[in-house]
């Protein structure tokens, strides 16, 4: 079985989204770095100032990890393995076959049951269901060949 990857993202973003993110992310640290140079004095009696500076450094720091397309979030349904990245600035969950006893596939969200009793669970929205379905398919597969127990469950509302 090869690997396959599928984008949790809502959109992919094409080079020029990503060179303006990298630009706006330089730009917002830039300014940061000359609010505080130019305020050093005032900066150590008023409190908003650093809030407006730290955020400025952080919003512009993630503006740049995100440009340069490190900041995605996946599911990876390999050989022996599944890697998830749910939240970006952690890196990839490995799953490994032994560690899995049970997959349970809702509409809208997907639970991996560790023999460890942990679960993992990966919610979909409702945007993109033609990638929902197709990640679904894989790891019904990936269950089957790995005689992983998985159930399709049904959700009433």
């Amino acid at each position: 079985m090869e690997t396959k990857y599928f984008s949790l993202d809502h959109s992919d973003n094409n080079k020029m989204v990503k060179i303006f993110q990298v630009v706006f992310g330089i730009l917002c640290v830039a300014i940061a770095i000359f609010w505080l140079v130019y305020n050093i004095r005032s900066v150590r009696a008023n409190g908003t100032t650093w809030i407006t500076i730290i955020f400025l450094l952080a919003f512009g720091f993630f503006q740049v990890y995100s440009g340069m397309g490190k900041a995605r979030r996946y599911i990876e349904i390999g050989q022996g393995e599944i890697r998830i990245r749910k939240i970006v600035m952690l890196p990839p969950v490995i799953i490994e076959v032994a560690q899995i006893q049970k997959i349970e596939i809702y509409p809208f969200n997907l639970n991996i049951i560790l023999k460890s009793e942990k679960k993992i669970i990966i919610r979909f929205g409702a945007t993109y269901q033609d990638t929902n379905e197709k990640i679904k398919d894989e790891m019904l597969i990936f269950a089957e060949q790995n005689s992983i127990h998985s159930e399709i469950m049904v959700e009433n509302i």
